[in-house]
């Protein structure tokens, strides 16, 4: 059994297809990427996995369990797959702490905390992401970017995922503070035995975190296999174009 499993995924907006057929699956403690261009439907299937859209047809499947539907098992097993947005200056609400941001997500999970243990999580959830807990009291507006998203990373670590979602999650960082969130993404993945779907359109980020690849065209996967085999060696096209596009990192990003 697999962490995430995507079977024959159909999306459609306004009655056209933005996702065609799409089937892949995140194995538990693994790491698959979904690159394309802006419009390919990444960022469509990552919705459809956390229930903002409903999918025409097809399944999406949590440790076995479909999330597609309102009822309560589907609910249940939806929260087992958390989203990271892509930009973490809009994630969150300016107005809200940093502790109270993070204790919103603990609420969602519709567990009872009392105060202590909801102020002793969020202490923990912020020591997971590398900052210091005493700055629970913070607002989001004296954060740097970095800053932001490790936020909204503890966020979705509140809901106890077994996969974390990351859209286009260093997208709008610089490339010093995309090393260091990237850095952080595998080390709690180590630590907590996550599974990751990273959606991204920059092969050289990808190189470096996934341990295969998808990749979307118009709404239906194209091409997939392990990250040295595709990007070394890609069958299609688009691919090549795709890996034209970005600057080569290396194999190791050094920061």
């Amino acid at each position: 059994m697999n962490a995430l499993e995507i079977e024959s995924l159909r999306v459609r907006y306004g009655g056209i297809d933005v996702v065609s057929d799409v089937s892949l699956a995140v194995p538990h403690g693994r790491t698959v990427a979904l690159v394309g261009e802006s419009g390919s439907g990444k960022s469509t299937i990552a919705a459809a996995a956390v229930g903002l859209v409903r999918p025409a047809s097809g399944d999406i499947r949590a440790d076995g369990v479909s999330v597609v539907g309102a009822g309560k098992q589907a609910r249940a097993a939806r929260r087992r797959l958390q989203l990271v947005f892509q930009d973490p200056f809009s994630a969150l609400d300016p107005r809200m702490s940093i502790g109270d941001s993070i204790a919103e997500a603990l609420r969602a999970t519709g567990r009872r905390w009392s105060r202590a243990e909801r102020v002793a999580r969020v202490r923990e959830l912020l020591r997971r992401v590398r900052l210091d807990p005493d700055r629970a009291d913070e607002r989001p507006s004296v954060l740097s970017g970095g800053q932001r998203q490790r936020i909204t990373i503890a966020r979705a670590l509140a809901g106890e995922p077994s996969v974390l979602i990351a859209d286009e999650v260093t997208s709008a960082l610089d490339v010093s503070v995309q090393g260091a969130i990237l850095n952080l993404l595998r080390e709690l993945q180590e630590e907590l035995g996550l599974s990751m779907l990273f959606i991204s359109h920059n092969l050289a980020v990808v190189r470096y975190i996934s341990d295969s690849v998808c990749v979307m065209r118009g709404g239906r996967l194209i091409e997939s296999g392990r990250t040295e085999e595709l990007l070394d060696r890609p069958q299609d096209p688009y691919t090549q174009d795709l890996l034209d596009a970005v600057p080569v990192l290396g194999e190791r990003m050094a920061f």
